[in-house]
């Protein structure tokens, strides 16, 4: 995939990656998107935060990755990055995988660090989405094992009745969990960590030998 300047039908993307078992339903193809402004204290992706144009890539070239995976893919997890402070490429992007799964029970899962009342304004998006897990990640609030979610105030709001069976009260969320993805000398995670994880993973991989010089989470 490549990259260039953002412009008209680009995106700016961290990373996609897939599969991905820890953020929804399934087996699933993950995208991240570079660049948000809301900043949460102990957010686990803050490499995503800065706004990159050198991570600009054409939306038809992420559509290109998901239809050339050798499957099964069951479900779409969009997060970032803030996906509402890149409406237009998103909800271009959403489209455009709304066209690939045709009549398949695909579901597209989006993250928003917005709350519901201000995310739904975003029609373009949320419209093409089966569910929305919105609000701000709040550390504090960090407690038990949320479904999907990283905080107590943040909200799951099924959308369609495809979202409604998967996300919905009488659904059988999965537990939360973290993935990790080895490229090159980086490890990275996906999922969300309950509180004191990170913390718990540094420690066992310090036992074994293993340092981290440096890592997303921490500023």
């Amino acid at each position: 995939m490549t990259t260039g300047p953002a412009g008209p039908g680009t995106i700016e993307i961290s990373r996609l990656h897939h599969p991905v078992t820890v953020l929804g339903p399934g087996t699933r193809a993950g995208i991240w998107v570079q660049g948000c402004t809301i900043g949460c204290a102990g957010c686990l992706a803050r490499d995503t935060w800065d706004r990159r144009t050198d991570r600009a890539v054409p939306v038809r070239s992420v559509l290109e990755w998901l239809a050339g995976l050798p499957g099964p893919v069951d479900g779409v997890t969009i997060s970032g990055g803030e996906p509402l402070q890149q409406p237009g490429p998103v909800a271009e992007l959403i489209a455009g995988v709304l066209r690939w799964r045709g009549d398949r029970e695909i579901d597209v899962l989006l993250y928003t660090g917005y709350p519901w009342t201000r995310a739904r304004r975003h029609t373009a998006v949320v419209a093409g989405c089966d569910a929305v897990v919105a609000g701000p990640y709040v550390e504090r609030r960090n407690v038990g094992d949320l479904p999907l979610r990283g905080s107590a105030n943040q909200r799951i709001v099924p959308l369609t009745e495809l979202g409604q069976r998967r996300y919905g009260l009488d659904a059988a969320l999965p537990g939360r969990g973290l993935q990790a993805t080895v490229t090159g000398d980086r490890i990275w995670m996906v999922g969300i960590p309950r509180a004191g994880d990170l913390r718990r993973m540094r420690e066992g991989l310090a036992a074994r030998g293993v340092r981290i010089e440096g890592a997303s989470w921490r500023s």
